[in-house]
């Protein structure tokens, strides 16, 4: 039995994933749809990276187009991530199509951990991705990312080429300082240097750059949000008051200066025992989920404060690329997927940004 292509179109738009919140055609994400004699030929291209659930969704696809039209389909999926987002009177970055900015109110929540792992979770689903580690104060990639000790190389004295690490592009001030040597700097000082390493690194092709900010919301802060094209941010809290508090600061900071924020990823939301197993709230409950309903955000996920995920960063092999088959990992990529398919195509319809009227 054949069909014609506009049956074969609503029958397309007619499939709504979650990730991408509305109808395949309606999305733009039907490259070719071709009725055959006996069957349907169908190509679906996403503005995200999906490796992790290629099978599933072509699987879904198939049997949806079979209950819907009664015929097999010869189903395609591929990805292109293009730029979202381009605020006016701010140039792309070159070799940069993406920044991602991931943010915390505070030290001490996990945040450069969380953007390590997410940046190798993003290239596990198929993108091209580097990071910029923007905490000049304290940079913590080169020692995460197994790169402590190296410097990169300048081909003419000016411009410089970020590192490698499990398929990462990496740059941070701490490939140009010794290990022990403190960044005694005003802030201008800082944000000069953030200014450079991101202006001097020939960034090669990127789909997305993990940003690492340092925590609060100061000059560095302000330097990236205000001349940077960031496309979007990701807040990482704990589940405990003092913490949320200090994120919610963040994420008003994002909306202030105009940047979307993906979600909100709350880390430690549970300690595993490495002896029994027992899993335990020591940091509170649902306090991810609270502060994403009060300013109307989005839970992207929760991770476990487990002894693992600090052992492997300080080894210098993230969860994600030390055990890309366990549990762990399959959080990381769930949160990275979400946050690339909220940047592609926006968020959900029932998640709306609070309005603030003030007198500023």
């Amino acid at each position: 039995m054949s069909v014609s292509r506009e049956t074969l179109l609503n029958c397309l738009d007619a499939y709504v994933h979650p990730l991408i919140g509305r109808g395949l055609v309606a999305a733009g994400a039907v490259r070719e749809a071709q009725p055959e004699k006996d069957h349907v030929r169908v190509h679906v291209e996403l503005g995200f990276p999906a490796a992790g659930i290629r099978e599933t969704l072509l699987a879904e696809l198939a049997a949806h187009v079979g209950r819907s039209l009664g015929v097999d389909a010869a189903l395609a999926l591929s990805w292109r991530v293009e730029a979202v987002g381009l605020r006016k009177n701010l140039q792309a970055l070159p070799g940069v199509r993406n920044l991602i900015a991931v943010s915390s109110g505070k030290g001490g929540v996990g945040k450069s951990t969380v953007a390590a792992n997410l940046a190798l979770a993003l290239a596990a689903e198929g993108a091209r991705v580097g990071v910029l580690d923007a905490d000049i104060y304290g940079p913590s990639q080169p020692q995460m990312l197994g790169l402590a000790g190296q410097r990169p190389d300048s081909p003419d004295g000016k411009r410089m080429h970020p590192l490698q690490a499990y398929g990462l592009q990496v740059m941070s001030i701490g490939f140009l300082v010794d290990d022990d040597q403190p960044m005694i700097w005003r802030g201008p000082m800082a944000t000069q240097a953030l200014n450079q390493l991101l202006g001097e690194t020939i960034w090669d092709d990127l789909d997305y750059l993990v940003v690492d900010m340092p925590p609060g919301t100061g000059d560095i802060q302000l330097t990236l949000s205000q001349r940077m094209p960031v496309a979007g941010a990701i807040i990482v809290t704990t589940p405990q008051d003092i913490a949320l508090l200090d994120a919610r600061k963040g994420l008003q900071m994002f909306r202030r200066v105009e940047i979307p924020v993906l979600g909100i990823v709350e880390n430690m939301a549970w300690h595993v025992c490495s002896q029994c197993g027992h899993h335990e709230a020591i940091f509170g409950e649902g306090g991810g989920a609270r502060m994403a309903a009060q300013y109307g955000s989005e839970l992207l996920g929760q991770l476990p404060l487990e002894l693992r995920i600090r052992e492997q960063a300080d080894r210098g092999k993230p969860t994600v690329a030390a055990e890309p088959d366990s549990e762990l990992a399959q959080r990381y990529r769930d949160i990275a997927r979400l946050a690339a398919a909220r940047l592609a195509y926006g968020l959900p319809a029932n998640v709306f940004p609070s309005i603030e009227i003030s007198d500023d």
